[in-house]
């Protein structure tokens, strides 16, 4: 997957409104694979339903969204599965982590799947992390930022074209946005991957990304 596109794309619930000041709501825009992308949003302007959109999750808006111009409400169930498997790495905001497993056996989730990592490379992850203590600790008894670090190294674990993230660092102090910044930017670099982060106030710091205002 080399681009997705979005063509005069508006969430129906925004249907109607006389001014929308969006530089993507209602334009065309390509995201092009190996760049990288910040999009800036405030409260309530459909960053995550963007991110829902381009991984199939939902399909209320108007327009027209696509993988390298195939609209992509025309992919088969099977075409998602490779779609999600293959070619974006997708972080949700809510993290979706299984409380009852532990923080290791929430990665290994994706990764049994994909065959991305080598166990050693998991553990050096959490490492780099500064997370290392809790690879058994439940998902559940860790504290928010934790966990948001927890979902972002299961995030890592699988081929890609894009890795799309939703407030990826909203939980985070300086320091680990940092790591988490530079952890990301070289598996994409490694994977010759674009990057899409959203966010409300906590930026991903991420050099060279465009900014582009939703």
């Amino acid at each position: 997957m080399e681009t997705i596109t979005l063509n005069n794309t508006l969430p129906r619930v925004f249907a109607g409104q006389d001014s929308i000041h969006s530089e993507i709501w209602l334009h065309d825009v390509a995201l092009e694979r190996g760049k990288r992308y910040l999009i800036s949003a405030e409260s309530g302007t459909g960053k995550s339903s963007l991110c829902s959109y381009i991984y199939g999750y939902r399909q209320d808006y108007s327009g027209t969204i696509a993988f390298d111009g195939k609209d992509i409400n025309t992919l088969t169930i099977d075409q998602w599965c490779d779609v999600r498997l293959r070619h974006i790495a997708y972080l949700p905001q809510d993290m979706r982590l299984f409380g009852e497993l532990t923080a290791m056996e929430n990665v290994e989730l994706k990764n049994r799947l994909t065959s991305h990592k080598s166990r050693n490379e998991i553990l050096k992850l959490f490492e780099i992390m500064g997370i290392a203590d809790k690879v058994d600790s439940l998902a559940s008894k860790l504290s928010i930022g934790q966990q948001q670090r927890v979902a972002i190294i299961r995030t890592l674990c699988q081929p890609c074209d894009f890795i799309m993230l939703d407030e990826p660092v909203s939980h985070l102090d300086e320091e680990n946005n940092r790591i988490v910044a530079d952890l990301i930017t070289q598996e994409a670099d490694r994977q010759g991957a674009g990057i899409i982060a959203t966010s409300v106030g906590n930026h991903l710091k991420i050099d060279g990304a465009t900014i582009i205002n939703l």
